[in-house]
């Protein structure tokens, strides 16, 4: 067992409720969180609990990137942005192909790779004032490995509308695209989720687990091809000119100045 410094795990009633705990930093996806919400994810795989609901301490349930961490990316190697994405791809891969059902429990905004893990589990339960978005665009960067979940679950006129525009989504439109299961009040999220996971509870595991295990099997040979591909985009996009200024506006409160803006791509 893992000790963990920025994760929660709790198990009761055959559910394991893992919650990403840094809400001083509203839960914001530094290289070690995404390394403990891995392993937690993995434990959870051969624990015997038979549902997993997953989320966030505070207000938020989760930032996307840690800021901190974005301000020592352009000092980094082409090796450790490489490490950094691939980290990134396994995270969401572990979750999208987890054999046992997942409830995310979103209790406030998702953005970025928060977003993908609001909306990679089997089921969405939000609270009204949730948002959703990937905005990496509006920083200078692409979020390639997200893209891959993403045009799997609302299609590709949408995907690339969202991701152009780096636009953040309420609720209800969440709800309306198919992203969140169900809506629910702040004070029900939890009761909702572990009365959800009761219900799964009373199903058939293997029967559950073969129902993912066929679905991540449609997708595996194409998924493998596709998170290559976009690990090697976010590589290369954060050693990107544009990427160090979207940083460093965004750090600083300002409107970036593209370096790109009069350049011919």
């Amino acid at each position: 067992m893992w000790r963990f410094n920025f994760i929660v795990t709790q198990s009761a009633n055959g559910v394991k409720t893992i919650t990403l705990n840094r809400p001083e930093k509203r839960n914001a996806l530094s290289p070690q969180l995404i390394e403990e919400l891995t392993q937690a994810l993995r434990e959870a795989e051969t624990c015997e609990c038979g549902v997993v609901i997953l989320t966030g301490a505070g207000s938020a349930f989760c930032a996307g990137l840690d800021l901190e961490h974005l301000e020592i990316l352009h000092a980094s190697t082409p090796e450790q942005h490489r490490s950094d994405s691939e980290n990134m791809a396994q995270v969401l891969r572990t979750l999208y192909e987890f054999p046992k059902p997942v409830i995310a429990a979103v209790n406030g905004p998702a953005i970025a790779g928060g977003m993908s893990l609001a909306t990679i589990p089997d089921f969405t339960l939000a609270v009204p004032e949730a948002k959703f978005g990937l905005n990496e665009v509006r920083v200078g960067f692409v979020p390639a490995i997200e893209a891959s979940f993403l045009l799997r679950q609302v299609g590709e006129k949408r995907t690339r509308e969202l991701l152009l525009t780096g636009r953040l989504l309420k609720a209800e439109e969440a709800l309306r695209l198919g992203l969140v299961t169900e809506i629910v009040s702040a004070e029900e999220l939890q009761k909702s989720a572990q009365a959800l996971a009761q219900t799964l509870l009373l199903n058939s595991p293997h029967a559950m687990h073969a129902v993912k295990r066929l679905l991540a099997n449609h997708s595996r040979r194409r998924l493998d091809e596709e998170l290559e591909d976009a690990i090697e985009a976010n590589a290369q996009e954060r050693s990107s000119e544009d990427f160090k200024e979207g940083v460093q506006a965004f750090l600083q409160r300002r409107r970036a100045v593209w370096p790109s803006m009069h350049v011919r791509v």
